[in-house]
């Protein structure tokens, strides 16, 4: 609900009723004279109020100022003062004085009912006393002040103090669920974690031959290939490679056919140690 702080009486300078009178053009337009010259003194006041309220606030700026200039004045002095050459501070100096502190004040009591404004003050006086429920305080068997029912002015703040203490008991329940889950698993954070099989060392074992990558690969786990390289360099895992093409576990492979030799020029010779040996006669 808005709360309005000045009030320009009267807001309606015509609607009045009209007394019995001879001439109402005459009696209207003396109302509305009247009620104007209201309106400019409920304005003339408000406008004295307002620019009372901001010389309150440019004085305590300017006091504010003053405060800060004479200490700005004293620092100057002193830090012109001061001789890096001639004095000398030691590191254990240094450690031992004592660190600056600020001497500000809190303000306190922001909403207080001295600190009202004296538009909203008057206003609050103007307004009708709540009626007299606290008799009946002392007939009520769960011991509630009967007023509160009515009006209660500790509603708002009774509602953030609940709030704020649900928030704190949930914070305190959480790290107590984070202590017993550590309390069970005290070796959660050192799992060794399992190893990535990166690309890089696929090419790595890439450089001596094709031959020699599909040899250490044939021994894998229970006779399992571990992974398998493609002609376009990407790598499969084991898992996706269908179980029934792959012989049981424990057993030993097919031997493979030699492919047919074709009668490439281009191609470099075998190695030494891959070579047949020589027909016995030849």
């Amino acid at each position: 609900m808005p709360l309005v702080t000045r009030n320009i009486e009267p807001r309606h300078l015509c609607r009045q009723t009209l007394p019995s009178v001879p001439s109402e053009l005459e009696c209207v337009t003396n109302i509305t004279l009247a009620n104007v010259i209201r309106q400019l003194g409920s304005l003339s006041k408000s406008a004295e109020d307002i620019f009372g309220e901001l010389f309150t606030q440019a004085n305590t700026f300017a006091s504010r100022v003053n405060i800060l200039v004479e200490r700005v004045d004293r620092l100057q002095v002193k830090v012109t003062q001061l001789d890096p050459k001639e004095e000398e501070v030691s590191l254990q100096g240094i450690n031992t004085r004592k660190a600056f502190k600020s001497s500000t004040t809190q303000d306190q009591k922001l909403f207080d009912r001295d600190s009202l404004p004296v538009p909203v003050l008057e206003t609050y006086r103007s307004c009708n006393t709540p009626p007299p429920l606290n008799i009946l305080s002392p007939y009520r068997d769960d011991g509630k002040e009967a007023l509160k029912f009515y009006t209660d002015p500790s509603y708002f703040f009774d509602l953030w103090r609940e709030k704020m203490l649900q928030d704190t008991k949930d914070i305190m329940k959480e790290k107590r669920k984070h202590r017993k889950e550590k309390k069970e698993n005290p070796n959660r954070g050192n799992v060794n974690p399992r190893k990535i099989k990166t690309r890089k060392e696929e090419w790595e074992k890439l450089k001596m031959g094709q031959e020699f990558v599909e040899s250490k690969d044939k021994q894998g786990p229970a006779g399992f290939a571990p992974a398998a390289v493609y002609q376009n360099g990407s790598i499969g895992s084991s898992e996706s490679v269908d179980g029934s093409c792959l012989p049981p576990p424990g057993q030993p492979e097919p031997p493979v056919p030699a492919p047919p030799s074709l009668p490439d020029d281009s191609l470099p010779p075998p190695p030494l140690e891959f070579r047949l040996p020589a027909a016995p006669g030849g």
